[in-house]
């Protein structure tokens, strides 16, 4: 077990590299890099200032583009622009970037909280509902409680999270009027006494949390039920319950276990989901997390910023495929890899 696990480990490197060299391929490719942003930007201004005189909008020569080009390594081929990223990454700098002018980390390192915090409540509340819930469709089969729920998480399942996000604040945020429209937290949130300091911050995470959950929430759901109901009609139960053992004791020694394997594999995934976020629920509700970070980097083409969240999600999840196989052989015995 300890080679095969090492071979993964060492797999990380080329994957980490070929994923990483084609985004930042892309980012030369895309039209409207930092540069062009920035000359755009400057145009406008020069338009608005100038009534809209077509004679101030070239606010740049052709030196100081070069320059700016130079600055920030655009003018370099790409793989040795490249390899002077992943020199840098090794060193821990992810760069600055090229929209606040701040280091990358920094800006990473600032929204990790509140990601984090949307990341581990996602995954406690997911499996503490989805994982009980599964176990009494499967034991209540084909009754209106199974068939009632089975509706509602289908329904859920197919929504988009950012589609019932729009709809959580038209009519819960601005029509009632019950929770906050969005951001993570309150302005006056630091003079607030600890115990208005956690109200706030859970009447902010109400809605944002219950898009976050709805996805996961089903999966989670529907997979407990189907596994568990297979075991349930498996030899090796029946075998049990013949032997006098109680129902329900069979179901809580010998079929739940053998259920959670693929629950245990699904559960090193959820590692990247407490620092990547999600782009359109943070844009929906105004969360100042990476997930927001991110879409504004891309859309402004900060792509210093883009590379570093690249970074960090990527191995996130390469590490969290590994701890999905350590899960399985934890929950399941028979499993020996590298055998």
């Amino acid at each position: 077990m300890l080679a095969y696990f090492s071979r993964r480990l060492l797999l990380i490197i080329p994957t980490f590299i070929g994923v990483t060299l084609l985004v930042f391929a892309l980012t030369r490719f895309v039209p409207g890099g930092p540069v062009e942003r920035m000359i755009a930007q400057m145009q406008s201004q020069s338009m608005e200032s100038g009534g809209g005189n077509q004679q101030g909008s070239q606010t740049l020569s052709d030196e100081q583009i070069a320059e700016l080009n130079a600055f920030y390594g655009l003018d370099k081929p790409i793989f040795e622009a490249y390899t002077e990223w992943l020199g840098k990454l090794v060193q821990l700098d992810l760069g600055e970037s090229t929209r606040y002018y701040e280091p990358v980390w920094g800006m990473i390192k600032e929204r990790l909280p509140v990601s984090l915090f949307y990341g581990l409540m996602t995954f406690l509340i997911s499996y503490l509902i989805s994982i009980p819930l599964g176990i009494i469709k499967a034991m209540k089969h084909g009754s209106r409680f199974d068939n009632v729920s089975s509706v509602m998480v289908f329904i859920g399942y197919a929504l988009p999270n950012y589609v019932v996000g729009v709809f959580l604040i038209s009519f819960f945020a601005f029509h009632l009027d019950w929770f906050p429209m969005g951001d993570f937290v309150s302005d006056d949130f630091d003079d607030l006494l600890w115990p208005d300091k956690i109200t706030d911050l859970f009447s902010h995470a109400v809605l944002p949390l219950f898009c976050y959950i709805i996805g996961d929430f089903a999966i989670l759901t529907m997979t407990m039920k189907n596994n568990l109901l297979e075991n349930l009609a498996a030899d090796y139960v029946k075998t049990a319950i013949a032997k006098g053992l109680p129902f329900r004791h069979a179901v809580r020694r010998h079929a739940l276990r053998n259920s959670l394997i693929p629950i245990a594999s699904h559960l090193g995934n959820v590692v990247s989901v407490f620092v990547a976020g999600s782009f359109l629920i943070e844009v929906v509700f105004n969360i100042d997390g990476i997930g927001l970070l991110g879409y504004e980097s891309i859309i402004e083409r900060d792509y210093p910023v883009v590379m570093g969240i690249l970074a960090m999600s990527s191995l996130l999840l390469m590490f969290g495929n590994i701890l999905s196989d350590m899960c399985v052989a934890i929950v399941d015995p028979r499993v020996k890899f590298g055998s």
